[in-house]
């Protein structure tokens, strides 16, 4: 219920009510109002507003964005894709814009949020993944009435634009690197082998089940990814990063044979564990017991093999783009290696492995000067014209 006070400057109304993002008990006063009737109003209009879900006055930002996550983002977007929001939420955004009202936020002010993440060191991509945040947020906020314009839009990344080095293992040394891969645990062997052999993500490759297997038509299907942190095995699988990369990939009768080697080889340590094995997961890479690989496993035996190879220190990664540049090497289209990585466009194909694929075309267009010359040297020159 509202209380009403006389100012000198006016009438005051002040009230209580519930926020219906936080569920917190608040405060709305205002004043200024010629007469008491004037104020009632004003509050009344308040509760209106209020009730509609269009009042945005009182709302921090902070708390808008905890709810856009929590009912824009969880359970509607990719498991990746929330997570991804909510960080940047508790890690960036809130720390800079702390108590600031949802209405309050500006475009100047925006733009010296962005201008302030770039002088903390973040490069330029992070600030454009930030800004997507923050901007997908308010476009749900406009369209709720919450504001009555987006301040990010017009917003500017004044980051340098890194041009985007592709890191591979060169295909002359790819047998060097699978026979110590090979040398230092079969396991590791086995994952290192289906990504260059595939271009899946480690996370893809860490979520195969034997049902996503077809020896038949030599092919794998791609529908989830594994979540590495996750507790407990009802939250081990997730979405893939994006509804592209859902996918049938292709495989060579070299993988499906050593992929059938690898299945001979795991039933044979269920035999030997017994119930301690984890049958349910069904996974195709996994530890002996069934459990799932460990992330951190992962990292430090790419990082042992790569020494032991002489090999230039790289990301697990690049084994993703060392599958696409042999495919590539191989006279395999654009077009192709786009749906075998599952990019969302050919573009970013192209973007991605444009450097290379023109190196490629250098090289073939040597080899046919070099033939066409060879050609023509037979024919012991051109005479003269009659």
């Amino acid at each position: 219920m509202a209380s009403y006070k006389k100012h000198s400057t006016g009438w005051e109304y002040r009230l209580k009510y519930t926020d219906p993002f936080t569920k917190k008990v608040r405060e709305k006063s205002e004043r200024g109002f010629r007469v008491k009737p004037e104020a009632e109003l004003a509050a009344a209009e308040f509760l209106r507003k209020l009730k509609e879900g269009s009042e945005q006055s009182d709302l921090p930002l902070s708390d808008y964005l905890d709810h856009w996550i929590e009912n824009y983002q969880k359970g509607v977007k990719r498991k990746n894709t929330a997570a991804l929001h909510e960080l940047n939420v508790k890690n960036h955004i809130k720390p800079y814009f702390k108590k600031l009202m949802l209405r309050e936020l500006k475009p100047d002010m925006y733009q010296k949020f962005l201008d302030h993440c770039l002088s903390k060191g973040l490069s330029r991509r992070t600030v454009e993944i930030i800004h997507t945040t923050v901007n997908s947020a308010m476009s749900r906020a406009l369209i709720q009435g919450k504001i009555d314009r987006n301040p990010c839009v017009g917003a500017i990344n004044k980051g340098i634009k890194r041009k985007r080095e592709v890191q591979f293992i060169e295909s002359s040394d790819v047998p060097h690197f699978l026979q110590a891969a090979h040398n230092y645990g079969y396991i590791y062997w086995i994952f290192f082998r289906l990504l260059i052999g595939t271009g899946l993500r480690k996370g893809e490759a860490g979520a195969l089940q034997w049902s996503d297997i077809d020896f038949k038509n030599l092919s794998i299907r791609i529908n989830k990814t594994l979540d590495f942190k996750a507790k407990i095995n009802e939250a081990m699988f997730g979405d893939t990063k994006t509804m592209h990369s859902e996918r049938i990939v292709k495989i060579s009768e070299g993988l499906a044979s050593d992929l059938r080697f690898h299945l001979a080889w795991q039933n044979q340590n269920k035999l030997n564990s017994g119930d301690l094995y984890y049958h349910k997961l069904n996974l195709v890479l996994c530890r002996p017991d069934g459990s799932p690989m460990r992330n951190s496993s992962l990292f430090n035996a790419f990082e042992r093999i790569l020494i032991r190879a002489k090999l230039p220190a790289l990301p697990i990664h690049a084994l993703r783009h060392t599958r696409a540049v042999l495919m590539l090497e191989a006279g395999a289209d654009m077009k192709y290696v786009q749906e075998q990585l599952g990019h969302g466009s050919i573009q970013i194909t192209s973007d991605v492995y444009s450097h290379i694929s023109k190196k490629l075309e250098a090289k073939n267009t040597d080899k046919i000067d070099a033939y066409v010359d060879g050609l023509t040297q037979k024919t012991g020159g051109i005479s003269g014209a009659d």
